[in-house]
């Protein structure tokens, strides 16, 4: 692998912050939601919004930062369904890394909670307080959570697969060190 087929630096920097974050966050969810309710769930709470906006907003620059400079092709080896399976995962991740933060946002607005960003910034409410239309987005939040989880390990193990099975370096474009050519 030469070093002009690895990601950009800005993209392998928000790729791991992101992906940190996705799993920190998805913890965190499934840890609070099993707390009963206090007090310091809602402060919890307020953390894990904090942290889906956060991604939200990484995500925004992460996209950016891929229209601006482009990723490397795949490599010529990978077969057809490699291909498509590739550009398919990455196509999932990317609308659910939008998708499960906005219909967390959305969810909170229906609940009547607004999303307040580290305590300084209150985002606008996006719908209007309904206890029905929360119930339906809570239950597609977590829907989308837990495929969000299996598109992630589905991602880890092709990784894997690729560094492990096929030795062909496509782990390391990723990132910022690796073997050099």
């Amino acid at each position: 692998m030469k070093l002009n087929e690895r990601y950009a630096v800005p993209a392998i920097v928000l790729h791991w912050l992101i992906a940190g974050l996705i799993i920190g966050t998805f913890i965190w969810g499934l840890v609070v939601s099993d707390m009963p309710l206090s007090p310091a769930k809602f402060k919890y709470i307020a953390w894990h919004k904090w942290a889906g906006i956060t991604v939200l907003a990484l995500v925004v620059v992460r996209l950016l930062v891929r229209v601006l400079k482009r990723p490397p092709a795949l490599p010529s080896h990978m077969n057809g369904l490699e291909r498509v399976l590739a550009h398919g995962g990455h196509l999932a991740l990317y609308l659910l890394m939008f998708a499960v933060p906005f219909t967390g946002w959305l969810m909170s607005s229906a609940y009547g909670f607004p999303v307040v960003l580290f305590k300084l910034v209150q985002l606008p409410n996006l719908v209007a307080q309904d206890e029905q239309l929360a119930a339906t987005l809570k239950v597609v939040h977590e829907t989308l959570n837990w495929l969000m989880a299996a598109c992630v390990v589905g991602h880890v193990l092709a990784a894997i697969k690729h560094h492990v099975i096929d030795k062909d370096g496509m782990l390391f474009r990723m990132s910022l060190r690796g073997p050099r050519q």
